[in-house]
């Protein structure tokens, strides 16, 4: 009786999700499927596709290495500490998701323009952030910083903190501990989160158009094609992207396996 009724919930599941599951497949293989392996041949040989493609991947390896580098701290903060205004603080760090896009750039580019005296000392400082590589790589770094953190944040968590005092305990300092102990055994959430942060980064399109429309990464070539010339001469480039983001999934989804595995 109880497997009979397993039975009809299961259908009742599957039949439900297959609208959701199809509102997914059926966009993305008709794209997939669309252009054929010559127009793609052709796309990926033009020296325009692939420098928005490089300029893409390029900027967001950089978000990632920045986020890696300040963002790891803070998540070790958040995992570990606890202190007033904590909540406060990791609804500052996952606001990001929430905001749309083009408020983002606005708010960049807020900042950095001349009105503003940031923007005054960075222009003294010979510092271009509008319309440049910089530029990118910082509002890059703005969207993925949420996907970084809350990986790290979640790995660090996963970690048994006995570990960390047994080491402390047997005459290691905090720092000590932290580096020998703590960062061997995140590392794969720290390379989870960098897949991610990168992921996020390369599919950023409304605030890059605000910020840095030139020189231009993938999605903003894909839409200048797309309103000058049609879908036909887009679509092979957003096919690119596709296949690009699909292998970061691919690389995601390994260290988030493995992760499972070595904290089961």
């Amino acid at each position: 009786m109880l497997s009979a009724s397993k039975g009809r919930f299961t259908v009742f599941l599957v039949c439900f999700s297959i609208p959701f599951l199809l509102l997914i497949t059926m966009p993305l293989g008709q794209m997939l499927t669309s252009s054929g392996p010559q127009a793609l041949m052709r796309t990926i040989l033009d020296p325009q596709v692939l420098m928005a493609l490089a300029r893409s991947l390029g900027a967001a390896l950089c978000a990632a290495l920045i986020c890696l580098i300040f963002g790891t701290p803070l998540a070790y903060l958040l995992a570990r500490q606890r202190f007033p205004g904590r909540r406060v603080l990791e609804g500052l760090v996952d606001l990001p998701i929430m905001i749309p896009h083009p408020v983002i750039g606005i708010a960049i580019l807020s900042l950095v323009g001349h009105n503003h005296p940031l923007g005054r000392i960075l222009s003294d400082l010979g510092i271009q952030l509008m319309g440049t590589y910089s530029g990118i790589i910082v509002v890059f770094t703005f969207v993925g910083l949420p996907f970084y953190v809350n990986a790290v944040k979640s790995g660090f968590e996963s970690i048994p903190i006995r570990l960390e005092n047994a080491s402390r305990s047997l005459g290691a300092g905090i720092t000590s501990t932290f580096v020998r102990i703590t960062l061997p055994l995140a590392w794969r959430s720290m390379v989870l989160g960098m897949i991610m942060c990168t992921a996020r980064a390369i599919s950023e399109f409304g605030a890059i158009v605000i910020v840095a429309y030139h020189p231009m990464t993938a999605p903003v070539l894909i839409y200048e094609r797309f309103t000058s010339f049609g879908l036909d001469y887009s679509q092979p480039v957003a096919v690119w992207l596709i296949l690009i983001s699909f292998c970061l999934f691919i690389l995601m989804r390994f260290f988030a396996r493995s992760n499972e595995v070595v904290y089961a």
